[in-house]
């Protein structure tokens, strides 16, 4: 595992420096110029979070952000942000949401910037803060706070909505005639005839993100039909499958896979955006999939010699966003719990914010904070603001989404029928109903 602490050095070696400066002092009478050790009075809040950059040295401009709310927090309250970081190099190492729950049922750090998946996990167990306390919480659109509840507590708090869309080459689609697809079936006919025009594999995939389409698909209806909650609670109580919702997007992705158009064999061991961000960015293929932030980092998507425009998935119900919740946590049993707390106030209040969207322009988990979007991402935005979408995480459902659907994905890239996939969801669903 990679780690680094952003400012150890400087410790270490003013302890060395104070360690000789003690022993030539041995056996004086004025202990009054002995150099008083930093180390014992100033205040540390110990940060883990992804390293969030695809190729090292890269500037990247969400990492950027948060270190300037990061800054902010520390000018303000006079503490030290100490960062410990993590990233996969390939398939074969730990993912980060493995190392993030190691670490934080083991009480290893004080703030933590968790995936949904391992935000549902830990505040399940009683791991992490309620931050509902803090007067930033007031601010949160109605969305985060939903899906970052877990039995009643608020457990963690974005800071941005994170949106995952469709990055696709508009340039292509004119060349062949095409329009932008809505549904299902209007994206298989693009496939198709970009597949009859020499382009073998018209969909880059990788590992991580391809259960966005299955999402797009299962839950359509459930959250644009107005009806939620009613749904929610009949899957909670077991009268309703999340097999039956998941069916259809899981037999979409198989036809994807039959017809050639993912190539299911390579995804299964990419990494997103490096595996297939270089045919993207070359004209060699016409779609991806992605989140927000990629479209504004030049490290991603953000600069290419076409034209390029972010839509949602293929649904019934139109191009259809698909939204998933990071957020940022503090452990229940945090070494410098009051510190982190404070440093939490800073950097999801307002200020923080509206400094962390401008500088990323990202959608702002608070409902006073908006930002213009680039271009590109527009008719993502679109609908976004129209309210249309689906979440890919939520505390409420019993079976937690966006991993478990990420991992029964990538049975069906490794060979996995549709039906022994389908298996694994009412699994799931069985252990939640008996636990």
């Amino acid at each position: 595992m990679r780690q680094c602490g952003k400012r150890r050095w400087a410790a270490l070696l003013l302890a060395a420096l104070t360690a000789l400066a003690l022993s030539s002092c041995a056996g004086s009478e004025d202990p009054k110029n002995l150099i008083t050790r930093e180390e014992e009075t100033k205040r540390v809040v110990n940060l883990f979070s992804p390293m969030e950059k695809t190729t090292p040295g890269a500037e990247n401009v969400a990492r950027t952000a948060a270190d300037l709310t990061i800054a902010m927090a520390e000018e303000r309250l006079g503490v030290t942000v100490d960062y410990w970081t993590y990233t996969a190099e390939d398939y074969q190492d730990r993912t980060y949401d493995e190392v993030a729950l190691d670490r934080a049922r083991n009480n290893m750090d004080d703030l933590y910037l968790l995936n949904p998946d391992t935000v549902l996990a830990l505040g399940a167990e009683g791991k992490l803060m309620d931050l509902s306390g803090l007067d930033s919480a007031k601010n949160l659109r109605e969305i985060i706070r939903v899906a970052n509840t877990v039995d009643g507590k608020l457990v963690a708090i974005p800071q941005e909505v994170v949106a995952y869309g469709l990055f696709v080459n508009v340039d292509l689609f004119k060349q062949y005639g095409l329009d932008l697809p809505n549904t299902p079936e209007e994206f298989l006919e693009c496939c198709r005839v970009f597949q009859e025009n020499g382009i073998e594999t018209p969909i880059g995939a990788n590992r991580w993100w391809l259960e966005t389409f299955v999402f797009a698909q299962a839950y359509a209806g459930l959250y644009n039909g107005g009806n939620t909650e009613a749904e929610i609670k009949a899957l909670n109580s077991g009268q309703a499958r999340y097999s039956d919702y998941m069916r259809p997007g899981f037999e979409f992705l198989q036809t994807l896979i039959d017809r050639g158009y993912v190539d299911a064999e390579k995804a299964l061991v990419s990494e997103a955006i490096e595996a297939e961000g270089p045919d993207f960015l070359a004209g060699k293929t016409p779609i991806v999939m992605a989140y927000w932030g990629a479209a504004n980092t030049e490290t991603a998507y953000g600069k290419t010699d076409f034209e390029m425009q972010v839509i949602g998935f293929p649904s019934s119900r139109g191009q259809m966003p698909v939204m998933p919740m990071t957020g940022w946590a503090v452990g229940a049993q945090a070494e410098h719990a009051e510190d982190a707390m404070r440093v939490m106030e800073v950097i999801t209040s307002d200020e923080a914010l509206q400094l962390f969207s401008e500088t990323n322009r990202v959608i702002s988990p608070s409902k006073n904070v908006k930002v213009d979007c680039v271009p590109a991402l527009r008719p993502l935005n679109d609908r976004i603001e129209e309210g249309v979408y689906v979440l890919g995480s939520n505390a409420g459902m019993n079976v937690e989404q966006w991993g478990n659907t990420c991992l029964i994905v990538r049975q069906l890239l490794g060979g996995a029928t549709v039906d022994q996939c389908m298996e694994a969801f009412d699994a799931l669903q069985d252990a939640a109903l008996a636990g």
